[in-house]
């Protein structure tokens, strides 16, 4: 099995003690714990016969995809925020008839029942990765259900862990979400992985659950069940079997990191320049989460959340209640919400559009007020009838923006749309090239806007985010991606107008403080990175923060961008967040 984008062929990684395993880092955390390493799919014999009942079989097969689909739609209901998102998601594959079909048609035709289905999955997963875009997305999720169809039929354990007793760290080749549902999180305090990418599954929910994570790390899953680890993924490694000096020194680590948390001061420069640090949220609950924490409010309500794994859109009376819930929870601070971003990987049963061959450049987000502006009509109104409800003097505290807005008309219709519907804090994500590059034209036409940089480096760079391989690409600190990010942030300052940042480079201390000097007003991440970035900024006047944006955009790669901030950075800052 090679991983090609390392170079790197896990046959030739060896892993004795003190062996040092390397891969990408999602996060700043620290642990020691022993490995806990997913157990296999259980594959189709070999040699399996017809059934002797091809019908009845047939029907078993029908009834596995069902009871699976049922299984990850119980599970999705119990988790919240993206984890929520993506199982509702892989629910939906398990559900597809198409698959589970064609299954059961090669079983009449007298193939044996677990061999129809790996067949007919691997069929479509062909399909998909030749389609590209969110269905080559779906891969992992598609042979997730697989496994767990074939260990119905086979009658044996559907792959994954057996049952912590001790706190551990999670190894897979890569983690489905039905894979990260099943994890008692009681126990888990990290998840490491061979394939996956920085903005895939595995890293948005170890985001989400503020655990320390690694992917594409070749070699993990050939390390002993039960092994010692130390994973770090400020440094983006896993030592294996670590001695005690090295155990040691990583502890303090984690008690400096927890002692960061302590720290609930407002975020703001050395000299007293204030920034925004909010929380990206996806439920109600994660709203109360967020809220206990000390943040200035949620820069991010991925309201699609509610709208997953419905075969019809939530009612009036729904969004209400839920998003009316999320203002309570932050009280007198602001929630910023975003309006339905669906499409591409988040597809809906009742808004898909069909024959889209590039969802991700099709009908998505605020474009689906083109072919289906009575959802967006009734998510405003909602929100209209929220900010109603609140007193005065805090209806300034929802803020509401569009996502996949690309033009200064799509920006002044929504912001119509918004503004007739009661809503007085009206902006647009920028995740489009073409919006950063028209930002001042935007900005006349609303209150804010916030850059959505996982998107924006994504058309940006041309490069699918879910490919591992192309990480490089979808670097933050790639110049093209900084130019774009401070042409949006000068002219939020030339307007007098707020522009956040609520992608993931929000999360990185060291961008945290680029962002600051560019401009950026606010910053938007977990909950739990916000300790960091708070301990940053708050080590530097807004001066050096300038510097320090200079800097990186004077530089010629991601690397050398980096490279220039982190060499005008504090240096106890550099220490404290083992910044290298």
């Amino acid at each position: 099995m090679s991983l090609t984008g390392l170079g790197v062929d896990v046959a030739d990684v060896t892993a004795t003690p003190g062996t040092a395993l390397h891969g990408l880092g999602v996060g700043r955390g620290v642990v020691v714990a022993p490995l806990a390493v997913l157990r296999p799919a259980t594959q189709a014999p070999a040699d399996e016969p017809p059934a002797a009942d091809r019908e009845a079989a047939a029907q078993q097969v029908l009834d596995a995809f069902a009871e699976v689909a049922a299984a990850l739609s119980a599970q999705a209901a119990r988790a919240t925020g993206a984890l929520a998102e993506v199982l509702t998601a892989t629910a939906a594959i398990a559900a597809d008839a198409a698959v589970a079909a064609d299954a059961a048609t090669r079983v009449r035709a007298g193939t044996g029942p677990a061999t129809a289905v790996t067949e007919a999955v691997e069929g479509f997963v062909t399909m998909f990765t030749a389609v590209g875009g969110y269905l080559a997305e779906r891969v992992t999720d598609l042979r997730s259900v697989r496994d767990r169809v074939v260990a119905r039929l086979l009658g044996v354990p559907e792959p994954g862990l057996g049952a912590l007793s001790v706190p551990s760290v999670v190894a897979g080749i890569d983690l489905a979400p039905a894979d990260t549902a099943a994890l008692d999180l009681a126990f888990v305090v990290g998840l490491v992985t061979e394939e996956g990418g920085p903005t895939g599954h595995t890293a948005i929910i170890a985001g989400q659950l503020g655990l320390p994570c690694l992917v594409r790390t070749p070699g993990i899953t050939a390390v002993p069940d039960g092994t010692v680890v130390a994973l770090d993924a400020a440094a983006g490694q896993v030592l294996v079997d670590p001695p005690a000096a090295v155990r040691a020194q990583l502890q303090q680590r984690a008690d400096a990191e927890r002692e960061l948390a302590r720290d609930t001061a407002p975020g703001a420069t050395a000299d007293g320049h204030r920034i925004d640090l909010l929380a990206n949220i996806g439920t109600a609950a994660d709203a109360d989460r967020a809220a206990a924490t000390a943040v200035a409010g949620s820069g991010l309500f991925r309201t699609e959340v509610l709208f997953l794994g419905r075969q019809t859109a939530p009612t009036l009376t729904e969004q209400t209640d839920v998003y009316g819930s999320v203002l309570r929870a932050f009280g007198d601070r602001k929630v910023v919400v975003r309006t339905l971003d669906a499409g591409a990987d988040k597809p809906l049963a009742f808004a898909t559009q069909p024959d889209e061959e590039n969802p991700a450049l099709g009908v998505r987000g605020y474009r689906l007020v083109r072919t289906l502006p009575d959802l967006l009509d009734t998510q405003l109104a909602a929100l209209g009838a929220v900010a109603a409800d609140l007193p005065e003097g805090d209806r300034d505290h929802l803020w509401v923006m569009a996502p996949m807005v690309a033009t200064p008309a799509e920006a002044r219709d929504f912001a119509t749309r918004a503004r007739a519907a009661g809503i007085t804090r009206v902006g647009v994500m920028v995740e489009v090239p073409a919006a950063a590059l028209r930002a001042r034209e935007i900005l006349a036409e609303v209150d804010f806007v916030s850059l959505g940089t996982n998107d924006l480096a994504q058309y940006t760079m041309a490069t699918d985010r879910l490919r591992g391989e192309l990480a490089d690409l979808l670097d933050p600190w790639q110049p093209a991606v900084l130019d774009l990010v401070a042409a949006t942030a000068r002219a939020g300052v030339e307007l007098g107008k707020p522009v956040g940042v609520c992608g993931e480079s929000a999360a990185d201390p060291l961008m945290a403080l680029v962002l600051t000097g560019l401009g950026i007003t606010s910053l938007s991440m977990s909950a739990g990175a916000v300790p960091a970035a708070r301990f940053a900024v708050r080590r530097h006047t807004l001066a050096q923060c300038q510097a320090i944006a200079d800097a990186a955009l004077a530089a010629g790669s991601a690397a050398e961008a980096r490279a220039a901030a982190l060499a005008l950075t504090a240096p106890e800052v550099r220490s404290a967040l083992t910044l290298r």
